[in-house]
């Protein structure tokens, strides 16, 4: 056998070798998902809630407590949360929004979200439905197009 033979046979076998690997970790990774996200609807709790503000900031930036922050992985600490500040009660409260439910808070306006600790995962309009914003045009040309 040639050594381009015995090469593109070791390189098939490794790359045979990463993929089984990420398929089971891939499988571990779902189910470790799905148990996290049952124990979110087992303890999520609908509160009605006056939404301040809302944006998406770094973790550090965002005034949760220093608890939060340092249980939360060195890799996520950089990225851009999206971040709800509400008054519930008499209390202002900073809250984290998942990404799906994020564009639906309205800013300035009275809602119930359904909320799983610091975390919201659900909301629904206190008067009247909630509807997501239309998607901007992007680019210079964008505001010129007619709408079809």
């Amino acid at each position: 056998m040639s050594t381009v033979t015995i090469v593109l046979l070791v390189i098939l076998v490794i790359l045979i070798g990463v993929l089984i690997g990420l398929y089971f970790f891939g499988k571990k990774a779902q189910k470790k998902q799905e148990e996290q996200q049952a124990q979110i609807e087992a303890s999520k709790q609908t509160i009605s809630m006056l939404v301040i503000d809302k944006k998406r900031m770094p973790l550090k930036e965002s005034g949760l407590p220093q608890m939060v922050i340092d249980q939360t992985p060195k890799l996520m600490r950089r990225s851009k949360l999206p971040i709800v500040k509400a008054k519930v009660g008499p209390k202002i409260s900073i809250l984290i929004a998942d990404e799906k439910v994020f564009d639906l808070i309205p800013v300035k306006k009275e809602i119930k979200a359904e909320v799983s600790g610091l975390y919201i995962v659900g909301v629904k309009g206190l008067r009247g439905s909630l509807e997501a914003p239309a998607p901007k045009k992007k680019g210079f040309f964008g505001r010129f197009k007619k709408n079809k």
